[in-house]
């Protein structure tokens, strides 16, 4: 069995991919490893195989690259709407990063440890591959970081898992974050207009808190179209959420019990899926349906999120709109939003293959940080920047750069399993050789408190400075630069904000954690 899995790398790390899965899926108390049982797996089977390490690398950047760069698409346009709103936070990432690594260094010192290995076992309890490169470049090709980071990334990815399940489903007062999105739903009454008014003073309106779609007038029922006067008399249907929903009723008159959506001979509503390429990174006003069909979007759906159609909603690829329209247009409603299960199943193999190789392109620059020590954002935070980037562009030119929300689910889901599995394949020699002698032991120590370290004060950062647990989570991630924990995060609470909390930091944490780590070995080796 051993010659078999150490003569066909590829099935050894499918192998780990389905033992990680079956593991990830065994609840321990309230916690489930998730995608993350794969590297737990990989440190056993790796063991085993011990050589077989040295053929995994391609596999490995090849899995977290495109992790990243699929991240970064999704948590690209909310980054930089949020950036603002974000930065207080961002700063703490830093302080944070800087101050647990001089404590790791101080700790290493008291216990005898040698700096390179010191600077291994900072990357690994905060699970960075990069800084654990630039530590081994700074060292010379020592073992010492390498040790070090087999030591510290099992007890960081313990801790992230640890710490973030006894947040992420926490509500704490969050004054400085944005509600979630996810698991919120969309309601519609219909409501009798008392008196004539315009829909501009209808409180919520020009917040857009709410969209009316369809109008019955002296017994004929057709599409409203936005900013006409209301007549006493008239019903109208109401769309947005439910409190929204009721105060703009309240104001318009009375809640009538025969909903009028449901008489649908002149009017239907119907969800359309996008899938003309024409109309990605457009906005619901840009799309002009009032006057192209005399149709009203009402809805968007998302993935799992059900958003109101807002004038400036951006569309995506993949997106599903419910709209409201005069039944003869329907043919042409279609042709115009496209309306293919097909044609949003498939990938835009140019675009993305452009847009990794920006991100790796990018992930080659090299920073020199003197003394002959240099940095560089390598597979990890090269794709990620250019997807953040690329996707709050959305579309350049004949590159559309975002993909459909289920392919990138697929792309993504796929990068992190290979990731984790080579991750594990690799470490595992070096981990059992010196997990539990002394040296392993005193490393240990000082991987606790650089991980609970560096999580415990970003929960505490995150309570003061108003961000929810959530977002929170994602952070917590993020810092650790860790795709699994992220999973793990989003497995437990379906909330958007966790994946824009970790994409916020990843890249920002990665840079300031190879300039520690570089820092503790050009500095204090000797």
């Amino acid at each position: 069995m051993i010659n078999l899995l150490t003569s066909t790398p590829l099935l050894t790390v499918f192998l780990v991919v389905a033992l990680g899965t079956m593991l990830g899926m065994i609840p321990f108390g309230p916690i489930r490893l998730g995608a993350a049982g794969a590297l737990f797996v990989g440190l056993v089977i790796g063991n085993a195989v011990p050589e077989m390490g040295g053929h995994l690398a391609l596999i490995q950047s090849l899995g977290l690259a495109l992790f990243v760069y699929t991240v970064g698409l999704s948590a690209g346009q909310t980054f930089f709407r949020d950036l603002r709103r974000q930065a207080g936070m961002m700063g703490a990432v830093v302080l944070i990063l800087f101050a647990v690594g001089a404590v790791s260094l101080g700790v290493g010192k008291i216990l005898g440890l040698k700096a390179d290995l010191t600077a291994g076992v900072y990357a690994g309890s905060l699970t960075t591959t990069p800084a654990l490169a630039a530590a081994t470049d700074a060292a010379r090709g020592s073992g010492g970081p390498g040790v070090g980071y087999s030591l510290g990334y099992p007890v960081g990815v313990i801790a992230a898992i640890l710490l973030v399940s006894a947040i992420v489903s926490r509500s704490w007062k969050g004054a400085n974050d944005v509600p979630s999105l996810a698991g919120r739903s969309l309601y519609a009454g219909t409501a009798k207009v008392a008196k004539n008014m315009f829909v501009r003073d209808v409180p919520g309106w020009k917040e857009q808190n709410f969209r009316i779609s369809y109008l019955k007038r002296n017994g004929n029922t057709r599409v409203f179209v936005p900013g006409e006067e209301l007549l006493a008399g008239d019903q109208v249907v109401v769309v947005g959420m439910r409190g929204d929903v009721k105060a703009a009723i309240n104001f318009i008159g009375e809640k009538v019990s025969r909903h009028l959506a449901d008489d649908r001979a002149h009017v239907d509503f119907r969800q359309f899926v996008v899938s003309s390429k024409t109309l990605a990174g457009q906005t619901v006003a840009a799309l002009n349906m009032t006057g192209k069909f005399g149709a009203v979007v009402t809805r968007i759906h998302r993935g799992d999120l059900e958003l109101l159609a807002t004038d400036d909603s951006t569309i995506e690829i993949g997106d599903r709109l419910m709209v409201a329209y005069p039944r003869a247009e329907y043919n042409r409603i279609e042709n115009f939003l496209g309306n293919s299960e097909q044609k949003i199943s498939q990938i835009d193999a140019i675009s993305m293959g452009v847009g990794m190789a920006l991100g790796l392109l990018l992930g080659l620059v090299k920073i020199s940080l003197g003394a002959g020590a240099t940095f560089s954002l390598g597979a990890a935070a090269g794709p990620l920047v250019v997807g953040m980037i690329l996707g709050a562009l959305q579309k350049t030119g004949p590159f559309l750069w975002q993909m459909p929300q289920a392919a990138n689910q697929t792309i993504r889901q796929l990068g992190l399993i290979l990731f984790l599995a080579a991750v594990g394949i690799s470490s595992g020699p070096d981990f059992m050789k010196t997990a539990f002698t002394g040296i392993g032991l005193k490393a240990g120590a000082v991987a606790v408190a650089v991980a609970f370290g560096v999580l415990g004060l970003t929960i505490a950062a995150g309570a003061l400075l108003g961000v929810s647990a959530q977002r929170t989570a994602g952070i917590m991630a993020g810092m650790l630069g860790q795709p699994a924990i992220l999973a793990f995060a989003m497995g437990r609470e379906n909330d958007e904000r966790i994946e824009q909390g970790y994409a916020a930091v990843f890249a920002l944490g990665i840079i300031v954690k190879i300039i520690v780590a570089t820092l503790i070995v050009v500095l204090f080796a000797g």
